[in-house]
């Protein structure tokens, strides 16, 4: 059971019930405001699923406690729990892009964000999906925690994984270069281009300059400008580190009370 119900928020959305049962998804979200957590939340957006979203304060380390981890034994965000098929036939899931692969492979029928099983289209989105998590998310992820939350600067480690990050938004540069469409995978958005997207937007945060990049650039404005990524990104919150970070000082003053939270998590998981 998730505890403190009435801290639950309701996402509902007209939903076509198209080539589908007649009945509508009943879907938890259980996620905060990072990369991981938006791409999930822009994925339900820009289905139209109806769904609800628990917030989880990673300041509390709630996704350490035992209700989260019969969810996700990961310990991690985001989470989903579909609890369409009524009680007792919930179905728990973890980890980012394995979500985004359920929702699409279940809920989209009309092809609005992926393509159809078994077409080349359908393969080349999931060798980017695969690369996004082997690669980009990790390698931010670490050019994140050495630029900004160590508590003790060690160049190398910054250096090596902020050049990692360019390196792999080259490849992207490359990718959306070649396709004339200006997605990365066939004519349309996919989850590929989600998934990539929720860590390019939080280049600022790493360290790294993505202007460099002309064609990546252009793919985040025009992914930015859609109506339900900008739905999703305020999930479960309003998204406005960009906007609040944009001075060097807040940036700092935010890193180190954050620093502070990342610090003790760490002690907790060596016990």
């Amino acid at each position: 059971m998730i505890p403190r119900l009435s801290s639950i928020s309701r996402h509902i959305r007209p939903f076509s019930t198209t080539n589908m049962s007649s009945q509508s998804p009943n879907l938890l979200l259980l996620t905060t405001g990072t990369p991981n957590g938006q791409k999930v939340s822009i994925t339900l957006e820009e289905l139209g699923l109806p769904y609800e979203t628990k917030s989880i304060s990673l300041q509390k380390n709630e996704q350490k406690e035992d209700w989260f981890l019969k969810v996700c034994p990961n310990g991690r965000i985001p989470a989903l729990v579909d609890r369409t098929a009524g009680e007792g036939k919930e179905l728990n899931f973890m980890e980012s892009g394995a979500i985004m692969q359920y929702l699409t492979a279940t809920y989209d029928k009309e092809y609005k964000i992926s393509y159809p099983y078994g077409t080349p289209e359908y393969w080349e989105t999931q060798q980017w999906m695969f690369w996004m998590n082997a690669g980009l998310g990790p390698m931010q992820g670490q050019a994140n925690h050495f630029y900004r939350y160590a508590p003790e600067k060690i160049e190398y480690g910054i250096n090596r994984y902020i050049n990692e990050t360019k390196r792999l938004y080259s490849v992207l540069e490359d990718q959306l270069a070649k396709n004339p469409s200006g997605w990365l995978v066939g004519d349309h958005m996919t989850i590929a281009d989600i998934a990539c997207f929720s860590w390019v937007n939080w280049a600022f945060w790493a360290g790294v300059d993505s202007t460099e990049f002309k064609k990546l650039t252009e793919w985040e404005k025009r992914i930015n400008e859609r109506e339900a990524v900008k739905r999703g990104l305020d999930v479960p919150e309003p998204f406005t580190m960009k906007a609040k970070l944009q001075s060097k000082e807040a940036a700092d003053k935010y890193a180190e009370e954050s620093r502070k939270w990342i610090m003790q998590g760490n002690d907790k998981e060596k016990k």
